[in-house]
C-alpha cells in the first residue's frame, strides 16, 4: 500500500523480482494454470540458489520438467546448446546426462503438464518453500529456524529435527536476540523454548514472518490493527495485512469471476505429435495416487489480471491483486503449446474440468467434512459443486472429526467417466509393475497402521499421562524404529514407482523398472529388527495386564478405540509388523514366480524372498499365539459375563450365529467355541454393542449330533454336555456343516488334553448357565430377564459394530480361527472406482481390505476411513449383462439386495481384488464332506 519511492532509496538503480510468500503444501491445486507457472518459476529459482536441495536423480527431474516447460521436446543437440546457456544448478554437468535421459522421456508434454510435474516432485521435498535463518539453541548449538504452513520448524544442517505446529504454540514473541516459543502445557515439551538469533532485527524479522504464516493458513480473516495507545505502547503493532488463505477461497467463490486465460509457447516452436492436447497434467489422469489429498490443504490464487506482454515466456508480467476493472482482462498473458490455433478461453475451461483426470475435476470429490480446529477451504467448482478440503496441521494431536456426509451414501462427490485407453497407455503394463505399485499401495496403508500407535496412540497416553514408565518404554522402544526404518522404505518404494511410470515410456526398458534391489536391500535391513518383533508377545501381555490393573489406562484405551482413526482393535495394529513380513513373502513369491530365471530382476527378488523366508519361519509361531491372544482380549472386551478369557492355554476356534430352541421357539444367540468351553450369548438390548453370556458348555464329556429328522427344524443339531443338552440350528447346511466339524475337532483335542476341564471353568459366568437337565434343556427368558441386564450394560463403553462378531451376527454366519489366518494374507490396498446399484457416475477412492472388510477413504494419506463395508456374508463375481456395465475389469459385490460395482485399473489389480475377496467371503472346502451333491457344486467357488 506504500509507494515505492518511500520504501526504496534509489528506485532507479533498484532490481524488483517476484518472489512467494507463501508456499502451501499442494501448489499442484492452484487453481489457475498461470499461478502454478509461478510457482514454477520459484522453485526454478530456488533449484539454481541452491536452497531446494535434493538428490541427483530429483534435481536432474526437476531439470527435464523445466527443459520441457521452456524449449519443447527432446532434441539433444539443442538441450545441450540451451544448458550450456542456462543455469538450472551448480555443477549441473555433472547431472546432464541423467537430464538429458529423463527430458527424452517427455515428449509431447505441453508447459502446463511441466509446470505441474515440477510442482508435484517439489512439494515432496523436505526443504521445499524453506527459508533458514540462522540460530542457536539455549546449549549454543547451531541450529536454523524456519516457518511453514504447518508450523515453527527446526533443522541441524539440513535435517529437520522439530516441527512445533500452530495448534501445539501458546505464544510467538521476541526480546532482543531471543526468540520465544511458548507452547500449551500438554506434551512432551517444556512450556517455553528459547532460541538465540544474530541479531534484534533478525529475531524481529523472523518473528513477523511467523505472524504472518500464522495468519494466513490458520486464521479466518485477518486481525484487527491494534489501537494506539495514548501514552505509550508496549511490544509490537505489527499486523498481517492481506487476505488470509480462506479468504481468498471465499473471495473467488463469492465473486463469480471468469478465470483469467493463459497459455504460453514453447521458446523453441516445434509442432509436437502429442502437443494438441489441452493443457492438462497426464499424471492425474487413470490412478494417480498422492496428487489430491483432502488432508493437504488447497491453495487458492488471487485472480491476477495481466497486462499483455510480448516478452520472453520467462519474464514475469506486471499484475496487480485488484478488482477487474483495475486491469484490462481482455488482453491475457497467452501460453500456446505449439503452432496450432489457441483455444478459445471458455472452451478451453470447459474442456480443463471434463477431462476426468483433470486436477481441477479431482479436486471436487471430497466430501465435507468439519473439524473444530481445521480451517475449511472451499473451492469453487466450474461444474456447481462445491468440496470441503480440511486444513489437518497437527494430525497427530487431534481427534477425528465428525462426517457430515458417509461415503457409502450415493450423494455428494463428483463422479468420473474415463477414456480407459487413453489412460492405460500413460502407464506400464508390465504384470511386475503392478505388483510393485501393490507393495507401494499396501506400504502406505501398513505405515499408517503403525502410526495408529506411535502417533496418536502415544498422544492420548501423554496426554491423559495414562501409562507408566517402564511400559511407555517397552511399547514404543519397540515399535518407533520399525515404524522409523518403514518411513525410509516407502519413500525408496515410491521413488522407484514414479521413475518407472515416467510419463510415456511403457515401451522404454531401464534400470530402474524393477523392484528387486530395492527389496533385497531393505529385507536385509529389516532383518535387524528381528529381536524387536520377537518382543511383540511381551509387548501385548503387559498391555493387556496393565489396562486390567489401571483405571486410568483402561479409560484412555476404551475411548482411543472409538476414536476413527483406531479402526480395527487397538491391539490389532500391535501384530502389524509380523503381519507385513507375511505379505511380503507372499508378493515376493508372486514376482519369483512371474520372472524367468535371466531376468535381471529375479535374482534379486529370490534372495529377497530367501531373507524374509527365514524371518517368517523364526516369527511364525509367535504371530500364531500372538493372534490367539489378540483375539481373546478382543472377545473379553466384548463380552459381559467373563472375566478370565485369557486363561492360559486357551485357544479360540469360531465364532457365529446359531438359533437356539427355546420355550418360545427358536431364538438369536451368538456362540463362542474355544478349545475347552463353548460359550452362548446374547445381544444387549443398550446401545453399547455388546454380547451378554447366557450360559457355557465345558467340552469335557461332549457329545454332538445331526438332528434334523427328530426336531423338525431345517440345519439342525443337538450338543450334550454334562451340564445339559441344547438343540441349536444354523442358517445353511454349509453352516451346520463348519460348526458340526469344528466342534467334533475340539471335543477330541479335549480329550488328549491332560489339563482338567474343571480348572478352566470359570466361576464369574452367569450361574444361572449351570442349571442341569436329563432332557433337552428349552430355556424360557423373559422381559425381566433381558432387562435386568441393563445396568451391568449401560456402565459399559460403548463399542464398534464392524468387528467379526458383530458382523456374524447381523449376517447369521460364523468365522474360525483358520479363516483370521487366512484373512492375514488377504490384505489389500490401492485406489477403485465405485458405483452404487442404480447410480450414473464412479467415484474414486482409496480403499484397504482387511479383517474381512472395505475401509473407504478419499485419498491414502487420509487418517481415518469415511465408512467401512464388512464382507461376511457378500458374494463376489463379475457383472452380468443385466447390470448394464459396459466397462472392463469391474467386480461385483452382492448380500441380498446390496449391490456394488468397483472398477481396477488393470486386469492384474482386478484379479488381485477377486482373489482376496473371494478368499475371505467364500466357505472352506472341508466342509463339502456334510453337503448333498447339488449343494456340493453350489458352493465349490
Amino acid at each position: 500500500m506504500k509507494p515505492v519511492i518511500k520504501q526504496v532509496r534509489r528506485p532507479k538503480t533498484t532490481m524488483l523480482r517476484l518472489a512467494v510468500k507463501f508456499f502451501p503444501p499442494d501448489p499442484g491445486q492452484l487453481q489457475e494454470e498461470y499461478t502454478r507457472y509461478l510457482f514454477a518459476l520459484q522453485i526454478k529459482r530456488d533449484l539454481a540458489e541452491e536452497r531446494l536441495t535434493c538428490s541427483d536423480n530429483t534435481a536432474a527431474l526437476l531439470i527435464s520438467h523445466l527443459l520441457q516447460s521452456e524449449i519443447g521436446d527432446f532434441d539433444e543437440s539443442e538441450d545441450r546448446e540451451h544448458l550450456k546457456g542456462n543455469r538450472y544448478l551448480p555443477n549441473q554437468e555433472r547431472i546432464q546426462g541423467k537430464i538429458l535421459e529423463f527430458h527424452r522421456k517427455h515428449v509431447g508434454q505441453t508447459p502446463a503438464e511441466s509446470d505441474f510435474q515440477v510442482l508435484e516432485i517439489a512439494r515432496k521435498l523436505e526443504m521445499y518453500g524453506i527459508r533458514f535463518h540462522l540460530a542457536s539453541d539455549r546449549e549454543g548449538t547451531k541450529i536454523n529456524l524456519a516457518v511453514s504452513h504447518m508450523g515453527v520448524l527446526v533443522f541441524q544442517g539440513n535435517t529437520k529435527i522439530n516441527t512445533f505446529n500452530w495448534s501445539k504454540v501458546r505464544k510467538l514473541s521476541f526480546k532482543r536476540k531471543r526468540f520465544l516459543i511458548k507452547l500449551h502445557p500438554e506434551g512432551p515439551y517444556q512450556d517455553t523454548l528459547e532460541f538465540l538469533l544474530g541479531s534484534r532485527d533478525e529475531c524481529k524479522n523472523f518473528w513477523k514472518i511467523c505472524v504472518e504464516y500464522h495468519t494466513f493458513f490458520r486464521l479466518f480473516d485477518q486481525p484487527k490493527p491494534k489501537a494506539k495507545a495514548v501514552f505509550f505502547s508496549r511490544g509490537s503493532s505489527f499486523r498481517y495485512s492481506g487476505r488470509t488463505q480462506k479468504q481468498l477461497v471465499d473471495y473467488i467463490k463469492d465473486s463469480g469471476m471468469k478465470k483469467t486465460p493463459y497459455e504460453r509457447r514453447h521458446s523453441k516452436v516445434r509442432v509436437s505429435a502429442h502437443a494438441s492436447n489441452t493443457d492438462v497434467p497426464k499424471q492425474s489422469a487413470a490412478f494417480p495416487e498422492g496428487l489430491r489429498t483432502p488432508g493437504s490443504p488447497a491453495s487458492a490464487t488471487v485472480p491476477f489480471h495481466s497486462v499483455h506482454s510480448s516478452a520472453a515466456p520467462t519474464t514475469l508480467p506486471i499484475f496487480a491483486e485488484s478488482s477487474p476493472s483495475s486491469l484490462d482482462p481482455r488482453a491475457p498473458y497467452t501460453r500456446i503449446p505449439d503452432k496450432n490455433t489457441p483455444m478459445p478461453a471458455e472452451e478451453t475451461g470447459r474442456k480443463l474440468v471434463q477431462q476426468p483426470g483433470s486436477p481441477i475435476f479431482q479436486s471436487f470429490q471430497g466430501l465435507p467434512v468439519d473439524h473444530s480446529q481445521l480451517s475449511s477451504l472451499v473451492l469453487k467448482s466450474p461444474l456447481g459443486l462445491n468440496a470441503a478440503f480440511p486444513v489437518n496441521l497437527n494430525a497427530a494431536g487431534q481427534g477425528s472429526s465428525p462426517l457430515l456426509s458417509p461415503v457409502l451414501s450415493d450423494a455428494g462427490g463428483a463422479r468420473i467417466e474415463e477414456d480407459d485407453e487413453m489412460k492405460r497407455k500413460r502407464y506400464p503394463t508390465d504384470k511386475a509393475y503392478f505388483i510393485a505399485k501393490e507393495i507401494l499401495a499396501t506400504e502406505r496403508t501398513y505405515l499408517k497402521d503403525l502410526e495408529v500407535i506411535t502417533v496418536w496412540f502415544r498422544s492420548a497416553v501423554i496426554k491423559e499421562n495414562a501409562m507408566p514408565e517402564g511400559l511407555m518404554t517397552l511399547l514404543f522402544s519397540n515399535i518407533d524404529p520399525i515404524y522409523e526404518f518403514h518411513r525410509g522404505f516407502l519413500k525408496e518404494i515410491e521413488q522407484r514407482l514414479s521413475l518407472w511410470e515416467g510419463k510415456t515410456n511403457a515401451h522404454v526398458k531401464g534400470d530402474y523398472q524393477r523392484i528387486g534391489d530395492v527389496m533385497l536391500r531393505n529385507m536385509r535391513t529389516l532383518k535387524e529388527f528381528t529381536s524387536y518383533l520377537q518382543k511383540h508377545d511381551e509387548v501385548l501381555t503387559e498391555l493387556e495386564k496393565a489396562t486390567k490393573r489401571l483405571k486410568k489406562l483402561e479409560m484412555v484405551y476404551k475411548e482411543f478405540e472409538l476414536q476413527k482413526v483406531c479402526y480395527l482393535p487397538l491391539n490389532t495394529f500391535l501384530l502389524k509388523p509380523i503381519q507385513r513380513l507375511m505379505h511380503y513373502k507372499l508378493i515376493l513369491g508372486r514376482l519369483c514366480k512371474h520372472y524367468t530365471a535371466e531376468h535381471r530382476d529375479f535374482a534379486d527378488c529370490r534372495n529377497a524372498l530367501k531373507e524374509v523366508t527365514e524371518m517368517t519361519s523364526q516369527l511364525q509361531h509367535s504371530l500364531i499365539r500372538l493372534e490367539n491372544f489378540q483375539k481373546l482380549t478382543e472377545l473379553q472386551h466384548d463380552l459381559i459375563g467373563i472375566d478370565n478369557l485369557t486363561a492360559p492355554g486357551r485357544e479360540f476356534i469360531r465364532e457365529g450365529c446359531l438359533y437356539k430352541l427355546t420355550k418360545k421357539g427358536l431364538q438369536q444367540r451368538m456362540f463362542f467355541l474355544f478349545s475347552d468351553m463353548l460359550l452362548y450369548t446374547s445381544k444387549g438390548v443398550t446401545g453399547t454393542n455388546q454380547f451378554k453370556i447366557h450360559g457355557h458348555l465345558p467340552l469335557h464329556g461332549m457329545l454332538v449330533e445331526e438332528s434334523e429328522n427328530e426336531w423338525a427344524v431345517p440345519h439342525c443339531f443337538t450338543i450334550y454336555s454334562a451340564q445339559k443338552t441344547i438343540v441349536v440350528a444354523a442358517s445353511t447346511r454349509l453352516e451346520m456343516g463348519k460348526w458340526m466339524e469344528d466342534l467334533n475337532m475340539a471335543i477330541e483335542m479335549a480329550k488328549k488334553s491332560t489339563e482338567k476341564s474343571d480348572m478352566l471353568l470359570d466361576n464369574s459366568v452367569c450361574n444361572r448357565s449351570n442349571r442341569s437337565s436329563d432332557e433337552v434343556s428349552l430355556e424360557q427368558e423373559s422381559e425381566d430377564d433381558i432387562h435386568s441386564s441393563r445396568s451391568s450394560l449401560d456402565r459399559q463403553s460403548h463399542h464398534r459394530a464392524n468387528t467379526t462378531m458383530h458382523v456374524c451376527w447381523y449376517r447369521n454366519t460364523s468365522v474360525s480361527m483358520a479363516d483370521h489366518s487366512v484373512a492375514v494374507e488377504n490384505q489389500l490396498s490401492g485406489y477403485l472406482l465405485r458405483k452404487f446399484k442404480n447410480s450414473n457416475g464412479w467415484q474414486k477412492l482409496w480403499v484397504v481390505f482387511t479383517n474381512f472388510c472395505l475401509f473407504f477413504y478419499k485419498t491414502h494419506q487420509d487418517d481415518y476411513p469415511l465408512a467401512s463395508l464388512p464382507l461376511l456374508g457378500y458374494v463376489v463375481s463379475s457383472p452380468v449383462e443385466a447390470d448394464g456395465i459396459q466397462k472392463d475389469y469391474v467386480f461385483k459385490l452382492q448380500f441380498k439386495s446390496h449391490v456394488y460395482f468397483f472398477r481396477a485399473e488393470s486386469k492384474y489389480t482386478f484379479e488381485r481384488w477377486m482373489e482376496v475377496i473371494k478368499r475371505a467371503t467364500s466357505s472352506p472346502a472341508r466342509s463339502s464332506l456334510l453337503l448333498p451333491k447339488d449343494e456340493k457344486d453350489r458352493h465349490t467357488d
